[in-house]
């Protein structure tokens, strides 16, 4: 279904743990850092998924990279603020890492097209 399924699949996996985390937030933030980490993952998601239907795919991977830069640094603020773990921050961070990766390989080989 999706050209760049990995990407996807990566993505998809970090929502999982995101979730059930992000729900163990503070109440006061739950609602507010919380729900911003949410919306900004399924951006990435949705943006993923975009890109992947469209012959122009450089806009929308440009909007993944800024959205994907805005998650890190939301998760560093969680983890500043004691929200999640150093261990957990290292878990998460690598993940996004991982799908910087991959999202950086895809710009590259679209650049090339265009």
């Amino acid at each position: 279904m999706f050209q760049n399924l990995a990407i996807f699949e990566k993505t998809y996996e970090l929502i999982l743990w995101l979730y059930p985390t992000v729900n163990k937030f503070p109440k006061s933030q739950r609602f507010v850092l919380g729900q911003h980490i949410e919306n900004t993952v399924l951006e990435i998601l949705e943006g993923i998924i975009e890109a992947n239907q469209e012959r122009n795919k450089l806009p929308y991977l440009k909007k993944i990279s800024v959205e994907l830069d805005k998650l890190r640094i939301l998760i560093r603020l969680s983890k500043d603020l004691k929200f999640i773990s150093v261990r957990q921050y290292s878990f998460v961070a690598e993940k996004i890492n991982n799908i910087g990766k991959m999202l950086g390989g895809w710009l590259k080989s679209s650049r090339a097209q265009n």
